[in-house]
């Protein structure tokens, strides 16, 4: 509103609320789900791969070490929720942060910029699983590779469509909650189960998956874009290094 009457590069600079916290956000985010799930994956084939195997079969075994290897990442994601909790405040209550610097939010709210951790941690896990699982799935599954580090740019591409699609999916209803613990303002803080109980009792069970069709239209094209670049790039470096 406030934009509204202003120059065309205010009202164009207002289409972006909260474009530097996302920014920092996303790039540290990629940067350290992406970079670092492969080490960790590698970790669990090496020391528990031949016991999933033999419990799971090579295909299934392989699926559940690179989800595992996933949900591990995710989880270590709460890291970086205080540049996430601040992109949600931009865009969903700028007030809480009207003029306010950054060091005077970090220094002012302290742990508060970490509310919603529990329920953070709880919907990366299963989120980052599907991911890598359902990407490690059209890999074993259905091209038959025995080594992801061999899949061409398609494959991976193919492979992103699935695992972005699982895992926004999977992790719907608890961004759902995760999201309006963080949007609340800074001194009227709400518990994730008083959400949920409000959420059940005024919009009915389907509103943990409201604006699931816009974010997978949305978010979608953005995590296959990073997760083939980023699998490409991988497997690119391994075969020169």
């Amino acid at each position: 509103r406030d934009a509204a009457n202003g120059s065309a590069f205010t009202k164009f600079k207002s289409m972006f609320p909260g474009f530097g916290f996302a920014a920092g956000y996303k790039i540290l985010q990629r940067t350290y789900k992406f970079g670092g799930q492969p080490f960790v994956k590698d970790y669990i084939n090496k020391n528990h791969g031949p016991s999933l195997k033999e419990s799971f079969g090579p295909k299934i075994g392989s699926v559940l070490a690179s989800g595992t290897a996933g949900a591990m990442m995710g989880v270590g994601e709460i890291a970086l929720l205080p540049l996430d909790v601040l992109k949600i405040k931009a865009q969903t209550n700028p007030d809480a942060l009207k003029g306010r610097g950054v060091m005077e939010i970090f220094m002012n709210e302290g742990r508060g910029l970490y509310r919603g951790a529990g329920w953070t941690a709880a919907r990366n896990a299963p989120g980052s699983f599907a991911l890598f699982g359902g990407s490690a799935l059209m890999h074993h599954g259905v091209f038959g590779l025995e080594n992801t580090k061999e899949a061409t740019f398609a494959q991976n591409f193919a492979a992103s469509i699935v695992g972005a699609v699982a895992s926004i999916t999977v992790a719907a209803p608890l961004d759902v909650i995760k999201t309006r613990v963080q949007n609340r303002p800074f001194d009227a803080p709400e518990s994730g189960v008083q959400i949920v109980r409000n959420l059940i009792r005024d919009e009915g069970p389907t509103a943990f998956f409201k604006g699931l069709t816009p974010k997978i239209m949305v978010v979608g094209p953005k995590l296959i874009f990073s997760y083939t670049v980023a699998m490409t790039m991988i497997n690119w470096f391994n075969e020169r290094l």
